[in-house]
């Protein structure tokens, strides 16, 4: 289960993914710290193929978690070489230009 919220900036539409398990916790690993945040990352809960779309339709993305990442790599938005693991846990981000 993934949640998904998106935000319309200045830059374009930016889409938060994120685990639904793992909403609220913080990883953090050699310096790098990510936050998994409900009031960022949302706590509506949607089906991948609705997450796959707005990630299509994103300039800016923020990916935390084994079905969000995993979801931007079926959809093409991001490349697994450019995944990070922060403390086991799969992070990416995407910007369009």
């Amino acid at each position: 289960m993934i949640t998904l919220e998106t935000y319309d900036t200045e830059q374009g539409r930016m889409v938060a993914v994120a685990d639904v398990a793992i909403v609220g916790e913080v990883y953090e690993e050699k310096g790098v710290r990510v936050d998994v945040d409900p009031d960022f990352y949302g706590e509506t809960v949607t089906v991948r193929e609705e997450v796959m779309k707005a990630l299509r339709g994103a300039s800016i993305a923020n990916l935390v978690g084994e079905e969000a990442v995993e979801a931007g790599l079926d959809a093409d938005v991001i490349d697994e070489e450019n995944v990070l693991r922060i403390d086991g846990v799969p992070h990416a981000q995407m910007v369009r230009m």
